[in-house]
């Protein structure tokens, strides 16, 4: 049976993890898995486990907790043999959403004991790993905004972006792929992506393939506010290619150069990468558990 090291944060989506950890040890013995639990701290957590990682050697490391957490797990195994699992625990849970991870606690746990196993494409980006959705623009501030705040959840966030919408004032952009400006101009948003959709289930790239070796530059252009609610409905049903203020590029490389320096964030991390910004796909460098009925 694989081994398996879960990766708890204690504080991810303000949820008690004490039980969790109980029903986590409970089921790994009724299903004979062998199993070592590493608990964040927020102080040098991608060094420990790294070293954690390579002492244990396990076929498979679960991350329990948000989209942090899941990036911290990815940082650690990229390019190896072991896996991601992910028991989503945060407030957003993305990359488990896109890859079809039951979002119910008892039914990821679960799939740990019966599961298949597929590589995905993961972003480089300035030398940092994105292994979901990375953007500038509009979403970045709110991201950012949401990280240095103390409330957690889905409520923040959205309280948060509707705060910043009314004022927000479009930047400027040039996107450069294959060494042809293919953009220039001001945009409400840009996205990055390999994936489909947000951890909120709005859809920005709707035809996004996570292991096809390339990845998707997707721009939402300014709008009138008279069309944000149209906008935000053709998010959430899988239509925004039907709208007249988006488009999107396919391409292995990329440099968009962000001239107003603003934040750009990467799964769910603020960060600041100043002007000019490279992107480069990392054709199926990741291992990830999800459910066999994905698998076509």
């Amino acid at each position: 049976m694989a081994k398996i090291l879960f990766v708890i944060n204690p504080i991810s989506g303000d949820i008690d993890k004490e039980e969790l950890v109980e029903d986590i040890k409970s089921f790994c013995r009724e299903q004979k898995l062998p199993n070592e639990i590493f608990t964040t701290t927020g102080e040098k957590d991608e060094e420990k486990l790294k070293k954690h990682i390579a002492a244990y050697q396990p076929e498979i490391v679960c991350a329990v907790g948000g989209d942090g957490t899941v990036s911290l797990v990815a940082k650690s195994i990229i390019r190896t043999d072991a896996a991601l699992a992910i028991i989503p625990q945060g407030s957003g849970n993305g990359l488990s959403k896109d890859i079809g991870v039951p979002q119910d606690y008892n039914e990821a746990l679960h799939l740990l004991a019966d599961h298949t196993i597929m590589p995905i494409d993961t972003l480089d980006v300035n030398g940092l790993l994105s292994i979901h959705i990375c953007d500038m623009g509009f979403n970045a501030l709110v991201v950012k905004r949401f990280c240095s705040g103390e409330t957690r959840g889905p409520g923040a966030y959205a309280w948060i972006a509707m705060q910043e919408f009314m004022g927000y004032v479009p930047k400027k952009y040039t996107i450069i792929t294959d060494d042809k400006t293919v953009f220039e101009g001001e945009a409400f948003m840009i996205s990055v992506t390999n994936a489909k959709a947000f951890g909120s289930n709005a859809t920005i790239n709707p035809t996004g393939v996570i292991n096809d070796g390339h990845f998707e530059i997707c721009i939402l252009e300014p709008f009138p506010k008279a069309s944000s609610l149209g906008i935000l409905y053709r998010l959430y049903t899988d239509t925004i290619d039907g709208s007249v203020y988006t488009h999107r590029f396919s391409c292995r490389t990329a440099t968009i150069l962000n001239h107003a320096k603003e934040v750009t964030q990467i799964d769910g991390e603020p960060e600041e990468l100043g002007e000019e910004i490279k992107f480069t796909v990392q054709p199926r460098s990741l291992r990830v558990v999800l459910p066999k009925v994905t698998v076509e």
